[in-house]
C-alpha cells in the first residue's frame, strides 16, 4: 500500500459517526474502521452513534419556543469539542437518511454562525450495491457545504459492502484501504491549514 507521507496529527481530535441507526450496520463498520486507523496514527477519536443525536424534524416554531433539542445540543457540543468530523452515510432511496438530515439541519442553527461553519469534514459511505452510496455522499456534502462546513471532495464509496470487510474489521481491498488512509491524511492537512473567513 502506498504511503502518502502524511499521518493523523497526535493533537487532532476527530468525531466519527455512521448515519445509520442500526448498531451493526455496514456504515457503522466503516466508521469504526476510520476511527481505528485515526487512533492507530495517534489521533484522539470520538466514535459516536447516530442514536446519540436523536432529534425531531427541524421546526422553526419549535426552535423559537423551546430552543435547540437536547440531541442536537449534544451533536453541537461534540462538533465544537473536535477539530474535524467524518460521517459514514448509507443511501436510502438514492439520497440521505432522514435522521442525518434532521441532525444537520439543527446543527446548522443559528445560521450562518453555527458549529459547522469552517469545520473540516469528510463523508464516506458503504452500500450493498455496486456504487457505495455515492449519491448519498454527494447529498451529505451538499448539505454540509450549504451550512458552511469545509468539506473534502474526496469520496470513499465501498460497494458490495457485505463482503468488503475482513473478519477483523479491515477493508479487504488494498486500494480502498489506501484511499481511506489518504482521506484521513487530507483531513489532517485541512485542520492544520484552516480556512480563513474572507475579509
Amino acid at each position: 500500500m502506498a504511503d502518502s507521507g502524511r499521518h493523523p496529527n497526535p493533537k487532532l481530535k476527530v468525531l466519527v459517526f455512521a448515519a445509520s441507526l442500526r448498531a451493526e450496520s455496514l456504515n457503522h463498520k466503516l466508521a469504526t474502521l476510520a476511527a481505528r486507523i485515526a487512533e492507530e496514527n495517534g489521533a484522539t477519536v470520538d466514535l459516536a452513534s447516530m442514536r446519540d443525536f436523536d432529534v425531531p424534524s427541524y421546526d422553526g416554531d419549535l426552535e423559537a419556543a423551546q430552543g435547540i433539542p437536547a440531541g442536537a445540543q449534544g451533536l453541537r457540543r461534540r462538533l465544537t469539542d473536535n477539530d474535524a468530523f467524518i460521517i459514514s452515510s448509507p443511501e436510502y432511496n438514492g439520497s440521505i437518511p432522514g435522521q442525518l438530515k434532521n441532525a444537520l439541519d439543527w446543527a446548522s442553527r443559528p445560521f450562518p454562525e453555527n458549529v459547522l461553519r469552517y469545520k473540516p469534514c469528510a463523508v464516506i459511505g458503504a452500500s450493498t450495491g455496486l456504487f457505495g452510496a455515492v449519491w448519498a455522499q454527494a447529498e451529505v456534502r451538499k448539505a454540509l457545504k450549504a451550512s458552511g462546513a469545509h468539506v473534502l471532495e474526496s469520496e470513499l464509496p465501498v460497494g458490495l459492502a457485505e463482503s468488503a470487510f475482513t473478519e477483523d474489521g479491515r477493508l479487504a481491498d488494498d486500494e480502498l484501504t489506501a484511499r481511506l488512509h489518504d482521506l484521513l491524511a487530507d483531513l489532517v492537512r485541512e485542520v492544520e491549514s484552516p480556512v480563513e473567513e474572507a475579509a
